[in-house]
């Protein structure tokens, strides 16, 4: 039987899995005394100013308002077929539930329960 499939990035996995080319890297960094990973960049979080801040809200709510345009809304005729598909697909299952669960209580009371 074979064993589980290790997590990607699994310390203990990718060290024995690593490629013969990246064990060579990885040992001329240590050489070199470079840290095993390289640090990542810092960003910069630069404060956004208040007037390009309401533009997006702006460019937003604008983008919003042009894809609503876009949309192709139900007319009444197909709404009120729709709620009375719904409405009916409720019902039957909703009786589907009810007959279901009187039957399992008849079972349950004369197999299990011996009344």
């Amino acid at each position: 039987m074979r064993g589980p499939y290790a997590a990607p990035g699994d310390p203990l996995t990718s060290m024995s899995e690593a490629t013969p080319e990246r064990q060579q890297r990885r040992a001329a960094r240590r050489a070199d005394g470079a840290p095993a990973v390289p640090a990542r960049p810092s960003r910069s979080a630069a404060p956004i100013e208040p007037t390009a801040r309401k533009r997006r809200w702006y460019h937003f709510f604008a983008d919003s308002w042009a894809e609503l345009k876009k949309v192709e809304w139900p007319g009444q005729n197909q709404v009120i077929h729709s709620t009375v598909v719904v409405l009916v697909a409720c019902i039957v299952v909703g009786l589907f539930l009810y007959a279901n669960d009187q039957v399992w209580k008849v079972v349950v009371q004369k197999v299990f329960l011996g009344q």
